[in-house]
Parts: structure tokens; sequence; C-alpha cells
């Protein structure tokens, strides 16, 4: 089994604000959602087994009214590429440069792999966390929680 080296950024304290661009381009910045929950999901690499399996369950199955915003350090036309072919609607957004500062403001950045670990931040509307999780590359994440984890937040 793999270990976890990450320190992640910690639940209760304000979210790191950032800006990245879609899918299609478009900067999006995180404080922008403020007044929703957001559901933010690092991802290692487009294409890949595990990845494509854990974003087809966040298009198939919708979380509620909260804002799904995926990251991985995947370029534009690579997100760009994946989204068209697959149908994900919401914003994946590239972390590709400086490469993977947005992961790193998070503690889930593999410095020695290079790529993002499979964290995911539920952040409230006034952008403070209030979950998370941090799981190997091997391993994926479960929606379901991520469900539980946004009934729980009012």
């Amino acid at each position: 089994m793999e270990t976890v080296n990450a320190h992640p950024a910690e639940v209760g304290v304000p979210a790191p604000d950032f800006e990245l661009q879609d899918q299609h381009g478009t900067p999006v910045r995180l404080s922008r959602f403020r007044g929703r929950k957001v559901v933010l999901v690092f991802y290692p690499l487009a294409f890949t087994g595990v990845c494509h399996a854990e974003l087809a369950a966040l298009r198939d199955h919708p979380i509620g009214d909260a804002q799904v915003l995926t990251v991985s350090v995947d370029s534009v036309f690579t997100h760009r590429a994946w989204a068209d072919r697959e149908g994900y609607r919401f914003p994946m957004l590239s972390d590709f440069w400086p490469h993977g500062q947005v992961a790193r403001a998070y503690g889930v950045f593999d410095e020695e792999k290079g790529f993002a670990l499979r964290g995911t931040f539920i952040i409230d509307g006034e952008g403070v966390i209030r979950w998370s999780v941090v799981n190997p590359v091997s391993s994926a994440r479960d929606i379901a929680d991520y469900v539980k984890a946004l009934a729980a937040i009012s």
C-alpha cells in the first residue's frame, strides 16, 4: 500500500484562494463561489483508470447544489479533450503552471511524482474548509462520502 506523505490544508481554516483556467481557457477563481458550497477535487492525471471512474461518478451522480471543481496538473488542452470525450460539464482546472502550485497550497502535491494526490476538500459558503480526505494515488474516493459531508454542513 502506498503511503500518503501529504500535510493537507486543515479543516476549519480558510481555503487558499486561487485562480486557474478551466478546460475552455476561462479563468475560474475559488472566491467567486462564496455563498455556495464547493467540492474541490484534486486528481493525479487525466485519461487514467481511477481518475476516470471518480470523475464519471461526479458526472453521473449529482451531489446537490454544491459547485464541483476538479484540479490536476494536466494542461487546459488535455482537460478539454477529456471533457469533450467523457461529457464532463464541471470546471476542470489546470494546475499546469506554476506546476502544482494550487495542489501545494492544499498540501496534496506529490513532489516525487509531480502530480496531486487524491485530495478532496469541501468548502462552505464563507470559504472555510469543512471536510477533507486525501487518498493515495491508487485508492479511489467514494462520492457518497461527499454527499454525507455536504449534508452535515449548514
